[in-house]
């Protein structure tokens, strides 16, 4: 395995929290793997991953990782009913075609589904369309307008309403702050929506 582990991305660390050790874990957009890779280590999971990008299967696979190459809009269709106990998707949701059909994929295939994702509705985000009139650039939303490959874009709040729409339960949400810090609220709520910089979601099919 490769070393660094154990300091992975912020919002990792909270997936890696909601998973049980010794599951069946599917990671759809793993990217370098750093999820994978820590669960394999710390929590003994078999884990399974799908990354859209060559060079990110290239890179998971020397590491010793089960990663192919796919698409979450297009090749999520073809596992079965229940084939994991978790299908993760970490700040991948809003840069696919069909969101809702990808949520409806995660909760079928697996058990239940753990989700990150920015949240448009921060305060630094609505202030900076209200002053600057123009697309905001932040630490979770560093892409300018035109080369950004998030192209579906919403709020804690949308995203809610959308599971809520799908009948999946919300298990556990978690709003994190600038620092990266859960914040003392309720994340699905006002507050949660204005003063959260990215979410984490556990969810399970009704």
């Amino acid at each position: 395995m490769s070393e660094g582990y154990g300091d992975i991305r912020v919002d990792l660390q909270y997936i890696a929290d909601m998973i049980e050790p010794g599951t069946r874990v599917l990671d759809i957009g793993c990217g370098d793997g750093a999820l994978l890779g820590y669960l394999s280590e710390f929590k003994q999971v078999d884990g399974r991953g799908i990354e859209i990008s060559m060079a990110g299967v290239n890179e998971c696979v020397s590491d010793g990782l089960s990663v192919i190459q796919g698409d979450a809009d297009t090749d999520l269709d073809d596992y079965p009913d229940g084939a994991f106990d978790y299908a993760v998707l970490s700040q991948t949701l809003q840069a696919t075609r069909q969101p809702r059909r990808v949520v409806e994929n995660l909760v079928r295939i697996g058990r239940r589904a753990i989700l990150s994702l920015p949240n448009f509705g921060h305060w630094k985000v609505r202030l900076w369309l209200l002053s600057a009139g123009r697309m905001p650039q932040t630490e979770t939303l560093p892409y300018h307008w035109y080369d950004t490959p998030n192209i579906h874009l919403c709020t804690i709040r949308d995203f809610v309403e959308l599971v809520r729409e799908l009948d999946v339960e919300v298990e556990r949400a978690i709003a994190l702050g600038a620092s990266g810090k859960p914040l003392a609220l309720q994340a699905t709520g006002l507050t949660g929506n204005l003063l959260g910089v990215q979410a984490v979601f556990l969810l399970r099919k009704r």
